[in-house]
């Protein structure tokens, strides 16, 4: 993995570079051998943050086929170590839950960026990420990426979208006003970028965000909500989508329909992690915030990282 040092930047700072570096990647990113469909039945996707929305991606682009599951689920099953594959996604190759389920699979491959961690070391085989970045502590953007991107090309066929033209479309859809608290609501392909979006404002700003299924909101998220909340909706308008759209407008709440403008899965997803990045990135400035939350806040970081590692 080639690292630029860039000194005295601040995480804001590296986290616009690392969304700019994804054209880059994307410009020479090679997909991966697909596993075939006898092999995907018998598959796992494990991860935690960020991995586990790339998890989740790999599940529903192999038409779910493939399992994606928390690494506590699976301790409470173990037999599934034994019966499957089990791909075990973390950037840094770091995360104990992982490590630990690692250890104990019969068949398990890594897929992290550090080939020399200690989960690369307790599987049998390597996927090793390879993208550039800034060398500074900052909220994920291009390791997503390219996390994504491997788990789904390991289960279906990939053509690269048209990443430029989806990047600037990113740019002009991101809502410049945000209220309230922020509900990110997803479908099939784009649910697991809501965890994903939520995830990069809750960095960045500490933000109330909360993602969730569409249909689920009407049964659930929508009675937490108050007048002025925000409702982002990432998915290809439709007459669902835009009656709630109507209908929770009615209530005092902010809807806004991200509409991809691809009908393609992959470039809708490309393009939904666009907007999810920039809109983090545009409040960030129009805030004029130097540092991500998560880097401000020690606490919340080291009960984080005390959990995680």
């Amino acid at each position: 993995m080639s690292i630029i040092k860039i000194k005295f930047v601040s995480t804001i700072s590296a986290f616009e570079q690392e969304i700019m570096m994804q054209l880059q990647f994307l410009e020479h990113f090679v997909p991966l051998k697909q596993l075939s469909i006898k092999n995907q039945k018998k598959t796992i996707f494990c991860g935690t943050g960020d991995s586990f929305a790339s998890a989740q991606l790999g599940e529903v682009f192999s038409d779910f086929r493939v399992k994606a599951l928390d690494p506590l689920d699976i301790s409470k099953y173990k037999r599934l170590l034994k019966n499957n594959r089990t791909y075990f996604i973390s950037i840094s190759g770091n995360t104990i839950s992982n490590i630990k389920l690692a250890r104990q699979a019969k068949h398990s491959t890594a897929i992290t960026a550090n080939h020399t961690s200690n989960l690369a070391k307790a599987c049998g085989d390597v996927i090793q990420l390879k993208f550039e970045n800034t060398g500074i502590q900052t909220a994920g953007s291009i390791s997503f990426l390219a996390s994504a991107l491997t788990c789904i090309s390991l289960v279906s066929k990939f053509k690269m979208p048209d990443y430029l033209n989806l990047f600037k479309a990113a740019y002009k859809a991101i809502p410049r006003k945000i209220s309230g608290r922020v509900y990110v609501l997803g479908n099939q392909y784009s649910y697991p970028i809501a965890m994903f979006c939520t995830a990069k404002l809750q960095e960045v700003f500490g933000m109330d965000t909360r993602y969730e299924r569409i249909e689920q909101f009407s049964h659930m998220g929508l009675f937490s909500s108050r007048k002025g909340d925000t409702v982002l909706i990432f998915e290809k308008k439709n007459k669902h989508n835009a009656k709630l759209a109507r209908e929770i407008k009615k209530c005092g709440l902010e809807p806004v329909m991200i509409d991809p403008p691809t009908s393609d899965p992959l470039g809708q997803v490309v393009f939904f992690i666009f907007v999810s990045e920039l809109l983090s990135l545009y409040l960030a400035k129009i805030k004029n915030r130097k540092e991500c939350f998560f880097v401000e806040n020690k606490k919340l970081r080291n009960a984080s990282s005390s959990m995680i590692y």
